[in-house]
C-alpha cells in the first residue's frame, strides 16, 4: 500500500453539500479502483466534532473538531456556503473557519479550494500573489475583497504551487481528479472518472455556464438604454463609431464613457452580448449556424466560431450539443 494520503475536509454551519460529499466520493472511488492501493483517509473536520447541517438541509457528521485535527494533514480541503444577495449569490466566510485553516496549511503538503471555498482561503491570506478561480457567480466578490489575488472566472480549476482552487459545485468532482492524477497517474483518474460518467477533462470552462452580461445598471441612464438597444439590435450596425454617432458623442469620448460606467469596451460588450444570445438560440433551437450568425449579428459561420471560440473555448455546434434543452 502506498503512503497514505490523509485528506481532511474543512464542515461548518450551511457549507455546500456536494462540495463536501463530491471529493469523498472521488477519493473513495479510488482507493475502491485499487482495491485500498491509493490510500486515501478522509475526515471531516468541524468547529466541533458531530453533526453539521449544510445548504441542502442534509446534516453531515464532523470526524472530529478543529483543535483535534493535529499537523499530520497530507490534503487540507476548503469548501464554501453562500447566501442569496439582492444581486445573486454572496459567498459567507466564518472567522473561526479562516483562523484555523491558517493556522492549519502550512502543516499541509497542499490545500485546495472547491466552489467558493477560495474566499476563506483569501481571507486566510494563501491566494495573495497566486492566479485562483471560484464560481462565477462570486469572482467579481472576490476579486473586489481581495485584490491582491488574480482572479480568473472561467477555469475549471487552477493550481498555483501547493495551492488549488476549484470552479463551482460539481466542479469540485473534476478538481478531486486532478488530486488523484497527481498522486497516482491518469490511468487511476480516468478509471475513476468512468465510475462516475464523468470526462477527465471537461471542454473549456465556466464561461459556458455563467451569464456574463448580468450586470446591474449603470449610473447613466442612456448607457443604460443604449445597452437595451445593443440587446435588442444584435443584427444592426454596433460598431463603435454606431454607437458613439447614437450618443452624439466622439468616439473616444464614447469608448471612455461606456468603459466607465460597464467595466468594458463597447466591442467586447457587443460580442458579449451576441454570443450570449447565440447561445440562447443553440440551446431552445435547430436553427442552422448560417441562421444563428445571421440572428445574432455575426454575419458568418466562421465569425460565430472565432467568438465561441474566443469567449468559450468550444465551438456554436458542440455548445449545443451539450446544452440542447429539447428537439
Amino acid at each position: 500500500m502506498s503512503t497514505p494520503h490523509r485528506v481532511v475536509i474543512a464542515v461548518f454551519p450551511d457549507v455546500d453539500l456536494l462540495d463536501v460529499t463530491g471529493p469523498a466520493e472521488v477519493f473513495a472511488l479510488a482507493n475502491r479502483e485499487t482495491a485500498g492501493a491509493a490510500g486515501y483517509v478522509v475526515r471531516l473536520a468541524g468547529p466541533e466534532a458531530g453533526p453539521v447541517g449544510t445548504s441542502a438541509g442534509v446534516r453531515i457528521l464532523a470526524d472530529v473538531a478543529f483543535a483535534d485535527v493535529g499537523a499530520a494533514v497530507d490534503t487540507l480541503l476548503v469548501p464554501g456556503a453562500v447566501a442569496m444577495g439582492p444581486e445573486g449569490p454572496v459567498a459567507l466566510v466564518d472567522d473561526a473557519v479562516v483562523a484555523w485553516v491558517a493556522a492549519t496549511a502550512p502543516h499541509a503538503r497542499r490545500i485546495a479550494s472547491v466552489c467558493v471555498g477560495a474566499h476563506v482561503l483569501a481571507a486566510a491570506g494563501l491566494l495573495d500573489g497566486r492566479r485562483a478561480t471560484t464560481h462565477w457567480s462570486t469572482a467579481a466578490q472576490l476579486a473586489a475583497d481581495h485584490p491582491e489575488v488574480r482572479v480568473d472566472a472561467d477555469p475549471i480549476f487552477v493550481r498555483s504551487g501547493r495551492v488549488w482552487t476549484g470552479a463551482g459545485i460539481s466542479a469540485c468532482m473534476d478538481l478531486a481528479l486532478a488530486l488523484v492524477a497527481e498522486d497516482h497517474g491518469e490511468d487511476l483518474a480516468l478509471a475513476v472518472a468512468r465510475q462516475l460518467v464523468m470526462y477527465l477533462r471537461r471542454q473549456g470552462g465556466q464561461s459556458q455556464f455563467s451569464v456574463p452580461l448580468s450586470r446591474p445598471a449603470t449610473g447613466r441612464r442612456d448607457i443604460d438604454e443604449l445597452r437595451v438597444y445593443i440587446t435588442e439590435h444584435l443584427d444592426h450596425d454596433l460598431s463603435t463609431s454606431a454607437l458613439a454617432g447614437r450618443m452624439c458623442l466622439s468616439e473616444r469620448q464614447f469608448a471612455r464613457v461606456f468603459r466607465q460606467e460597464t467595466g468594458t469596451g463597447a466591442a467586447a460588450y457587443v460580442e458579449a452580448a451576441r454570443v450570449e444570445a447565440a447561445r440562447r438560440l443553440l440551446e431552445s433551437t435547430d436553427e442552422p449556424l448560417e441562421a444563428v450568425a445571421a440572428a445574432t449579428g455575426f454575419g458568418s459561420v466562421e465569425t460565430l466560431h472565432r467568438a465561441f471560440r474566443k469567449q468559450l473555448t468550444t465551438t456554436p455546434a458542440g455548445y449545443r450539443r451539450r446544452f440542447r434543452t429539447a428537439s
